[in-house]
């Protein structure tokens, strides 16, 4: 069989068409006159068959040039098939407005009411209050939770929390630690209708869009955005307020603003997940754009512990102390002379106060410090971090120090840090 299926385009020769052959042959002499009538005939047909294709064909180029004219360009299809800026910009106003609508209502308000200091100009039992904000977790047993910064709750006399819909409630302190500055409260969970969703802290990237909600100043619910500036920036911090940095806090770098009030609050991304706490701001004179939050891979260990303890089991030595060489806080030639070090020993932590563990050991006033485990120690961040990060409760730990010029050694069982 043809392609199409009939006799016209088949390499067959069918029965009709051989008969047709053989009538041909004994018809010859009668068929020539009307054959050449014919002849003629088809040759009228074929002349205005040449006319109508002319005129088809003629009638198909004008047609194709004028669409190859009016034709769009290549450029012109791209340019129709992409989105306009104006698409773009909506699309990305309606994210930031579904992340905030998402978070917004686990984000509350913290007042934290202390005693006022008894002054002349002021009036006997007003309290003073400072503000802050704070992240609903967790709901169980009719119970919420919140998350907030340690700072934020520090030195309380009470605690009042502010929900998004105006509510107003008492909370109490589960946990709280001073080394991670995070706390966890606890409030009657009636009206309570929604938790924060965590987000992967350790997948974020510099320049993706954050946006921070928070109490600042007392404008509870404020939306600020801005962009992921850094994703692990270690800044150096004083626990004990003495202008002199002991420990480390590991933090997300955002330009989003952070002001008084927003400690404690949510930095969350695009899809309303919280990915970082609020906690601190850079106040120097010309800074802007530096805010700085925990990321929420580091919260999520301490909230285990606060949740279960009420704080963070860390080893403890028992030992107050100061950097040998520290340009912020540095000691006099007469102190380092009173120590009678070796001039080879440059370095270490001297003992101020001793307690606990410490104590028990035998260390005292002016010893120094240098030798953790044969590991140097040259600073209290080190000795700190040494503790923290190497060792455990119950642990022995080898110290080797400098008592009055000769060099000792001691072996300390390592306590659990006192909760005063």
């Amino acid at each position: 069989m043809g392609l199409f299926g009939d006799d016209f385009y088949s390499s067959k020769v069918s029965r009709r068409s051989k008969f047709s052959s053989n009538r041909k042959q004994h018809s010859e002499t009668w068929n020539w006159k009307r054959a050449g009538q014919s002849h003629r005939r088809t040759s009228l047909s074929t002349l205005q068959v040449a006319m109508i294709s002319s005129l088809t064909s003629a009638a198909f180029v004008i047609l194709l040039y004028s669409w190859i004219i009016h034709a769009p360009t290549p450029a012109t299809v791209v340019a129709a098939a992409e989105p306009s800026i104006d698409m773009i910009a909506n699309a990305y106003d309606d994210l930031l407005v579904q992340a905030a609508d998402k978070a917004s209502p686990t984000i509350v308000s913290i007042l934290n009411k202390q005693k006022a200091i008894e002054k002349e100009d002021s009036k006997q039992g007003l309290d003073d209050v400072s503000l802050g904000s704070g992240i609903i977790f967790e709901k169980k047993d009719n119970e919420a939770y919140i998350l907030t910064n340690e700072h934020v709750v520090s030195g309380a006399h009470q605690l009042e929390i502010v929900l998004s819909n105006g509510q107003r409630k008492h909370a109490e302190v589960v946990g709280k630690d001073k080394i991670s500055d995070l706390a966890v409260l606890k409030i009657d969970g009636a009206g309570v209708n929604q938790v924060a969703e965590f987000g992967d802290s350790r997948s974020l990237r510099r320049g993706e869009t954050v946006i921070a909600i928070g109490n600042p100043f007392g404008l509870g619910g404020s939306l600020t955005s801005g962009i992921i500036s850094y994703t692990n920036r270690m800044i150096p911090i004083s626990l004990n307020g003495d202008g002199v940095f002991d420990w480390e806090q590991a933090v997300i770098q955002t330009d989003a603003a952070i002001n008084e009030g927003n400690s404690g609050g949510a930095l969350i991304d695009l899809h309303g997940r919280v990915i970082g706490i609020n906690t601190m701001k850079i106040a120097s004179t010309g800074a802007e754009g530096l805010g700085f939050a925990i990321p929420m891979h580091e919260v999520e260990k301490v909230v285990d512990h606060l949740m279960a303890s009420g704080k963070v089991v860390r080893p403890y030595l028992g030992v107050y102390t100061v950097d040998l060489e520290n340009e912020y806080a540095p000691i006099t030639d007469e102190q380092r002379s009173d120590l009678k070090l070796p001039k080879s020993v440059t370095s270490g932590v001297i003992v101020l106060e001793a307690s606990g563990p410490a104590q028990e050991a035998g260390f005292k006033l002016n010893d120094v410090i240098v030798k953790f485990d044969k590991q140097d120690i040259a600073t209290t961040l080190e000795l700190r971090r040494y503790l923290y990060e190497q060792k455990q409760v119950g642990d022995e730990m080898e110290i080797t120090y400098y008592r009055d010029g000769k060099q000792m050694k001691a072996t300390v069982t390592l306590g659990d840090r006192p909760n005063s």
